[in-house]
């Protein structure tokens, strides 16, 4: 039908009966609502997204923290998004987490950030590349390193999150793209009488 849908749904009935229609759908299996009327063979797929909590949470005293149910890996990845990264871990350079350009990465942590530590990760980063820091804190001048863009956490990501509520109104604009394979039509559905 060259449609795409997207399905938002709260609550256990996502598993339980959305995910197993549309694996039906996608198999041929399901000859329910629309699926009938157009005489559906099957084929397609779908992506699965889970909403995380709230990045930032207020403290006892009002203050924005990082919630701590985030890790370091699921903060670095959130961090990545809201900055416009890849989330990109790499197995050598431990301040290589994300990526945005060849030559542009991101390092996330929760640490405080001395010079002695910044000229380190500067040396590493070279002339050639540039690295964004979000951290807890730094004892330098913004610009005190060429190479390196420093921002503190979690001002950066209150600058562009909402946070600390639950009636989230989804802004589905900018999902990530995945590649579609060879030869194979994608189809995301949403849920309900006419998926």
């Amino acid at each position: 039908m060259g449609r795409k849908w997207i399905g938002v749904e709260l609550g256990d009935h996502c598993k339980t009966h959305c995910l197993p229609r549309l694996k039906r759908i996608i198999n041929g299996k399901d000859l329910d609502g629309i699926s009938k009327a157009v005489n559906w063979q099957g084929g397609g797929g779908f992506r699965y997204f889970k909403l995380a909590e709230s990045l930032i949470k207020e403290d006892s005293w009002g203050n924005a923290v990082i919630n701590p149910k985030f890790d370091a890996e699921l903060l670095a990845e959130a961090v990545c998004k809201v900055e416009g990264f890849r989330y990109a871990p790499s197995d050598v350079h431990f301040w290589m987490q994300g990526q945005a350009t060849e030559t542009d990465y991101i390092y996330v942590t929760t640490q405080s950030l001395s010079r002695a530590q910044l000229e380190v990760i500067s040396q590493e980063v070279g002339p050639e590349r540039s690295l964004q820091i979000c951290c807890g804190a730094f004892r330098v001048q913004k610009d005190a390193f060429e190479n390196l863009t420093l921002k503190k956490i979690p001002q950066e990501v209150l600058d562009r999150c909402e946070w600390n509520h639950d009636d989230y109104s989804l802004e589905v604009e900018n999902l990530p793209a995945k590649p579609k394979p060879k030869g194979q039509q994608e189809l995301v559905l949403e849920g309900g009488e006419d998926a």
